[in-house]
């Protein structure tokens, strides 16, 4: 198992032992517990599903209530699904915790961004404007966008006013300064993509398990 679901909690800072201040994001990572597991000769791939956040049985179905009464798990408020090797012998009902990283390892955190709605082209693309000077009508408009008789349209991808945020995201290679199993804490060096409280996916590092091999 290399990836398990959290929250994010905010940022703060650390002294390392030379006494430098770096800044860490730190994250609620787990407790996951395994609701479904799936193999390759039943369903034809290898994953586990894993659930974070405990909820009450009130608003599921009886489908949902049933999967987790076979799992014997409480129910889970967010599920995901994690690719692992057919061999690994994880299970329904089992508890993956933040033991799964090593402090001074790097992981890849996958998260959604804050909604920032619709945006002008100098917020979401960092355009400098026209002319703020009086008697000028287009300040913070991105211009002519037109083309001549040929092609005679925009191109794709224009740099253009549109909604911001919101999307998917992965942040590669962050190195964990911290790991503090008992509050299930884990702190990794620089910013996470998305709000505090927000659902994260954390995994060990792809790029940086690549280069050691």
């Amino acid at each position: 198992m290399n990836e398990l679901l959290g929250r994010k909690l905010g940022m703060t800072r650390v002294y390392d032992a030379d006494g430098r201040q770096v800044p860490v994001t730190v994250i609620e990572a787990g407790p996951c517990m395994v609701v479904q597991r799936k193999t390759v000769e039943r369903d034809g791939y290898s994953a586990v599903q894993l659930g974070f956040a405990a909820r009450r049985e009130g608003g599921l179905s009886k489908a949902a209530r049933g999967r987790f009464k076979k799992a014997g798990v409480v129910p889970q408020r967010h599920l995901a699904e994690v690719r692992v090797p057919n061999d690994d012998p994880v299970a329904p009902g089992q508890e993956v915790t933040a033991a799964i990283f090593e402090v001074g390892g790097y992981v890849d955190i996958t998260a959604v961004t804050k909604g920032r709605g619709f945006q002008g082209v100098m917020k979401r693309h960092g355009m400098a404007g026209q002319p703020a000077a009086h008697g000028h009508t287009m300040h913070r408009r991105p211009g002519s966008v037109g083309m001549r008789e040929e092609p005679g349209r925009i191109l794709k991808n224009k740099r253009m006013p549109g909604h911001m945020g919101g999307v998917r995201v992965t942040t590669q290679n962050l190195r964990i300064v911290a790991l503090r199993p008992e509050d299930h804490a884990l702190l990794v060096e620089g910013s996470v993509p998305g709000p505090v409280g927000g659902i994260v996916r954390v995994r060990k590092a792809l790029k940086k398990a690549m280069k050691a091999s």
